[in-house]
This record gives structure tokens, C-alpha cells and sequence, in this order.
């Protein structure tokens, strides 16, 4: 059994917090390079342009990506021979408070859904935690803004609906946001299971690397299939045309039951966000 203190835990995701937010992942900076180089539309070139300078700036001066900092997703992959020493979601909110406190990160977490009283320091945070063999604790902050994330949605398809279905509730989502969640998107897209576990699998496919097929062949190809189509619905950086409306995709599955079709698409940006430290 081995020991990992509150306090870690904290420090850990306080840093994670203000990385997240100023360093945009490698795999999602070479995807946006990559499109550049690919892109014939001259405005779309242009709009690409200045995201990649928005990008370098942050980087440069230690400055958040994109102004709406986001609600702090934390993924937790505790091993199961991990003994915490403390309160081990206080730690994790602790950490985004002192994060975004530090970072001079904007706050935009409401308390209560309706009578909307801001919080005043991001917490609290949506904790998702995995049980996994092992002595090690890895913590990954994700912080999702909300101009995509509105444009998600979730759908109980019939089982004969099929692949084609899924291709059509995908793509149609896509062209249905239009230029509302910042194109160039990354999307989630979530399969299977139940209605509330085909929304995580699709949050949880966002962490997978642009650089990453699915290892099943068969989703791999479907990935593929899909990234076209959405390119070529013409929508391009920011909606003003063009060949790149999505960067990448990722599809997570779950076993169903044998009368239902559960998908679901979680939209994010350009500024898909996510920093990970293993403790």
C-alpha cells in the first residue's frame, strides 16, 4: 500500500489547472498545423493563422488560451493499492481553487442551475474516478468551455437505425452547431451503454490523443468516415468556409442493451484542453 497526502493532490491539480489553460495539448497543436498546411480557402487560412498566433501568445506570456477558462473536468485513475491521506475530493476542489486563484483564471461556476450565484473560485470541480490495478495516482485536469459544450447533444436511437444512424445523429449534430462552438471542433463521440453512461464515454473519448485511432479497426475506419463527411460540410475555422470544420474525432464504446442505440457527441473547440500528472 502506498501513501499519497491530500496536500499532493492539491498542489498537483493547482498546477494542472493553470497548464491546461495556457498549453494547448501537442496533438491537438499538430492537428491545427496540419489542417493549416491542407486548408485552400484563403479566409479560412487566414483564420487559422491567427488561432495558431492566439495559441503562441499563451504560451509565450503564460496566458490563458481562451477567455472562457471552463468548468474544471478532473479524471481521476486511482490504483486501488493507493491509500489517500486526507479528504480526497476537498483536495481536488482545493486544487482547482488555488489553480485558478494563481492563474488569474476567470471563474464561471455557478452554484445552483437556476438562481445562478457565481462561486467565485471555479469549484466545484467534476470529478470522474477510475479504479485501476497498481500503486499510482493519475490525475488529468480537462477545463471545458461552454460555447461548445451547449452544442452537445445525446440521442436513443433504435437499434435498426445502425452505423448510419450514428453517422447521421454525428454529422447532423455538427452541422447543426454551426459556428457556435468555435470551429475547428474535436468531438467525443459516445456509443453504447445507458443514457447517462454514453454522455461519459463521449467525455472521456476527448482525452484520447488526436494521434490515436480506436484500436478496433472497425470504429478506426468509422472515425475516418466520420471526420470526412464533417469536413466536408464546408462550415471551416470559426464558420467563414472552408475545407476544416473538425480536427479529429474519438470514438468511445460500451455494451448496450439489445433494445437501444444510446449516442452521444460532446463538441469541444480548437482549444481542447487537457493536462495530466501521474503521482
Amino acid at each position: 500500500m502506498r501513501t499519497i497526502s491530500a496536500a499532493q493532490i492539491t498542489e498537483a491539480v493547482a498546477r494542472l489547472s493553470i497548464r491546461a489553460n495556457t498549453e494547448l495539448p501537442a496533438d491537438v497543436a499538430a492537428a491545427l498545423d496540419r489542417c493549416r498546411r491542407a486548408e485552400p480557402w484563403p479566409l479560412a487560412g487566414e483564420t487559422l493563422d491567427l488561432l495558431q498566433d492566439n495559441l503562441n501568445l499563451a504560451r509565450e506570456r503564460d496566458l490563458p488560451i481562451c477567455q472562457d477558462t471552463g468548468m474544471a473536468c478532473v479524471f481521476v485513475e486511482l490504483g486501488q493499492e493507493v491509500h489517500i491521506d486526507g479528504n480526497f475530493e476537498e483536495a481536488i476542489h482545493e486544487g482547482v481553487r488555488r489553480g485558478y486563484g494563481e492563474g488569474f483564471l476567470r471563474k464561471s461556476i455557478v452554484a445552483d442551475p437556476l438562481r445562478r450565484v457565481n462561486t467565485e473560485d471555479n469549484t466545484p470541480a467534476s470529478i470522474t474516478v477510475r479504479i485501476v490495478p497498481g500503486d499510482r495516482l493519475s490525475l488529468t485536469v480537462a477545463p471545458k468551455g461552454f460555447g461548445s459544450e451547449n452544442m452537445s447533444r445525446l440521442g436513443m436511437l433504435k437499434p435498426a437505425d445502425g452505423v448510419e444512424g450514428v453517422k447521421k445523429f454525428v454529422v447532423e449534430t455538427v452541422r447543426l452547431a454551426g459556428p457556435n462552438p468555435c470551429p475547428p471542433t474535436v468531438l467525443g463521440v459516445g456509443i453504447g451503454g445507458s443514457f447517462d453512461k454514453v454522455a461519459a464515454l463521449a467525455k472521456h473519448a476527448l482525452l484520447r490523443p488526436l494521434d490515436q485511432p480506436n484500436p478496433d479497426p472497425f470504429y478506426a475506419a468509422l472515425e475516418g468516415e466520420l471526420l470526412e463527411e464533417i469536413n466536408a460540410l464546408g462550415i471551416g475555422p470559426q464558420g467563414f468556409g472552408g475545407r476544416t470544420t473538425c480536427l479529429g474525432l474519438a470514438i468511445e464504446t460500451a455494451s448496450t442493451h439489445v433494445a437501444g442505440l444510446p449516442v452521444a457527441v460532446n463538441v469541444s473547440c480548437h482549444v481542447t484542453r487537457r493536462a495530466t500528472e501521474v503521482l
